[in-house]
């Protein structure tokens, strides 16, 4: 699939700038349940199946992201991979 060259217009470089706050902003819900499980030191409620399959999908936005070289994609799936990883790592520990 073969797309046109978008051309930079004021809305389209405001809504990058929205885009990159909300694809980081979005994904601190991860970091939240980490800190959660680390400080409490249990994980028993938390799903672990959840958490590897919004790895994986999160990995595969990266990996897009990083195939359309777009930044916003690459950067907002990097925080997201690290802290869907740390809930993973804190309920193998602390299951």
């Amino acid at each position: 699939m073969q797309t046109q060259p978008a051309t930079e217009t004021p809305l389209r470089r405001f809504y990058g700038r929205y885009m990159f706050v909300v694809g980081i902003g979005g994904n601190l819900f991860f970091y939240i349940q980490a800190y959660n499980i680390f400080t409490s030191q249990q994980a028993r409620d938390v799903s672990l199946a959840a958490f590897v399959v919004a790895f994986c999908a999160v990995a595969s936005w990266f990996g897009y992201g990083l195939m359309l070289r777009n930044w916003v994609l690459i950067i907002a799936n990097i925080v997201a991979m690290i802290g869907s990883a740390l809930v993973v790592i804190g309920k193998l520990v602390y299951g």
